[in-house]
C-alpha cells in the first residue's frame, strides 16, 4: 500500500509541474534558454542574423559568456523581447531604439529596461529594383512597393523617405514584407521594388543579383540632407558598385546597428561580450565583413539611451567614458 500512496504523490506532483510549465506566464522565448543567454537577432536572409552568428561564436568560443541566436523580425520585436524578459540580447536601429526610449512611433510607451552595449555598424537603406526605369524615390510613385514589414524600422524609414521626396503611402501600392519575402516578390514580378535597411552586403539582395541584373535607386544630396533635418540618425552613405556589381556608387543614407541589452544582464556577461567582439576584430573580420567596421570611438557614440555598466567598464579600460544614465 506504502508503494502505492508514493506512486500516487509522485503522479500528482508531474501533473503540478507540467500545469506549471505550461502556463502562460512563462516567455515562450526565454532569457536563459539552454545552450547561452537569448540573443534576438533577426531575418535569417539579414545581416542581424548572420552577423549575429559570427559574433556570438566569438563571444561564445573566447569568454565564458554562451549566447544563443533567436530569429526575429528585427528591431521592434528585439526590443519587446528585452522588454518582456524573453531576451537578454539584440540588436536595434538607432533610430528604432530612440523610438523605444522616447516611446514614439513603434512603441506606445517609453521602455525601461533596454541598455546600450555599443554602436557595431552602419545600416544602409537599398531600395531594390529590378526595373531600370526607375531611378528616383519619385519615380516609385503608383508602383507595388515592399515597404517592410508593418511597424518595422524599415517601414518608418520608407516613409522618412518617401515623405522628403512628396509621397505618402498612399502614392504606392505597399505591401509589408520581410527581406526574404521581399526578393521573392521582387522576382516573380509581384512588385517593382523594395526597401531594405540593412548592412551591405545584405544576403537576400546578394543572393537576388547572384542571378539576376539587380538595380538600387539613389538619393540626391538634397533629400539626403532634407532626411538628416528631419532625424539626426540619419547619415549620408556609400554602397560601392563592387558590393552588388551595380553599374555605379550608390549614394543613400544609413543608420546605426546597435548591440543592446537588458539592464538585469549580468554585468560580467555584458563585459564579456563586449570584449569578446573588441579584441577579436581581426578575427570577426575574416569571418564576415561587418568585422571591419567595428571601432571602439563609433561604438561610443550611441546618445539615445544609456549604456550597460558591463559595457561601461570595458569602455573605462579603454579610456573611454559614456553615459549610464
Amino acid at each position: 500500500m506504502r508503494k502505492k500512496h508514493v506512486i500516487a504523490a509522485l503522479t500528482i506532483l508531474c501533473v503540478i509541474l507540467l500545469t506549471a510549465c505550461q502556463s502562460g506566464s512563462q516567455p515562450t522565448k526565454p532569457a536563459a534558454v539552454e545552450g547561452g543567454l537569448a540573443f534576438s537577432t533577426g531575418g535569417e536572409q539579414g545581416t542581424y542574423f548572420r552577423f549575429g552568428q559570427v559574433l556570438a561564436g566569438k563571444i561564445s568560443e573566447k569568454t565564458s559568456t554562451k549566447l544563443n541566436i533567436v530569429s526575429s523580425g528585427g528591431s521592434q520585436e528585439n526590443i519587446n523581447a528585452i522588454q518582456n524578459g524573453n531576451a537578454l540580447i539584440g540588436f536595434a536601429q538607432t533610430d528604432v531604439l530612440s523610438y523605444a526610449w522616447e516611446g514614439t512611433r513603434l512603441f506606445d510607451e517609453k521602455t525601461d529596461k533596454i541598455t546600450v552595449i555599443a554602436e557595431l555598424y552602419k545600416e544602409q537603406v537599398q531600395i531594390i529594383t529590378m526595373d531600370p526605369s526607375l531611378r528616383s524615390v519619385s519615380d516609385l510613385k503608383g508602383k507595388n512597393v515592399s515597404i517592410g514589414s508593418s511597424g518595422s524600422g524599415v517601414y518608418f524609414n520608407a516613409m522618412d523617405i518617401l515623405s522628403v521626396y512628396g509621397l505618402t503611402e498612399r502614392d504606392i501600392s505597399p505591401t509589408y514584407q520581410s527581406f526574404g519575402d521581399s526578393v521573392s516578390a521582387l522576382q516573380s514580378g509581384k512588385i517593382d521594388a523594395a526597401f531594405v535597411v540593412a548592412g551591405t552586403p545584405t544576403s537576400a539582395v546578394s543572393g537576388l543579383a547572384a542571378t539576376t541584373d539587380i538595380y538600387i535607386i539613389s538619393l540626391d544630396d538634397e533629400h539626403i540632407n532634407k532626411l538628416m533635418e528631419l532625424s539626426p540618425h540619419y547619415s549620408k552613405a556609400v554602397i560601392s558598385k563592387k558590393t552588388y556589381n551595380t553599374s555605379s556608387d550608390i549614394i543613400t543614407v544609413a543608420v546605426g546597428a546597435v548591440l543592446v541589452a537588458s539592464k538585469d544582464a549580468a554585468e560580467q556577461d555584458v563585459y564579456n561580450i563586449i570584449s569578446g567582439i573588441y579584441e577579436n576584430v581581426e578575427a570577426i573580420t575574416k569571418v564576415h565583413s561587418k568585422g571591419a567596421e567595428l571601432n571602439l570611438q563609433s561604438a561610443a557614440g550611441v546618445k539615445s539611451a544609456p549604456y550597460h555598466p558591463g559595457a561601461a567598464k570595458y569602455f573605462e579600460e579603454k579610456g573611454i567614458t559614456v553615459p549610464t544614465e
